[in-house]
């Protein structure tokens, strides 16, 4: 992968999350299917938090995490957790722009109060933490948006609510 091809996977995947995103019905943000699952909103609000990856990792050669100051995305309604979506969006094409093929091999480290937790090459982190994370959340959001008859957008050609 080069920064082209990452900026332009980006950039799709985080077009298709958006359809998804836009699917769920304000009432059932606070929706779960099972007790041990995500709420439809925290779900939602953790993808938000991963395409913002991008820009941790584009951004900066390292993440010191803290546990106890984290606060994750809550999504109070679709319309400001899309606001939120887009702004992670573009503060990760931002800071995709400026990185050259070059930095996809540079390490970038995971820390957690100061410890390190891993190293890894960007490409990794970025594959990783960001386009796979969003894959792997987006894929149980289409079942959550199936589970509550809602219809579920295409992905990678149509669904079928859409003649696929």
């Amino acid at each position: 992968m080069n920064m082209a091809e990452a900026r332009e996977r980006f950039g799709r995947e985080a077009a298709t999350t958006r359809r998804f995103l836009e699917r769920i019905p304000d009432q059932n943000l606070v929706w779960r299917p099972h007790p041990k699952s995500f709420t439809a909103g925290g779900l939602a609000g953790h993808l938000v938090e991963c395409v913002g990856w991008a820009e941790s990792v584009f951004g900066a050669d390292e993440l010191d995490f803290d546990p106890a100051t984290y606060r994750p995305v809550e999504a109070t309604s679709v319309s400001r957790l899309l606001e939120a979506f887009d702004a992670k969006v573009a503060a990760g094409r931002q800071a995709m722009a400026t990185a050259s093929d070059g930095d996809l091999s540079r390490l970038w480290r995971m820390m957690v109060r100061g410890k390190v937790h891993f190293e890894r090459s960007k490409a990794a982190v970025f594959s990783d933490f960001t386009i796979d994370h969003v894959i792997h959340h987006r894929g149980q959001l289409s079942v959550y948006l199936r589970l509550l008859d809602v219809p579920v957008p295409g992905a990678y050609g149509p669904s079928a609510d859409e003649g696929g």
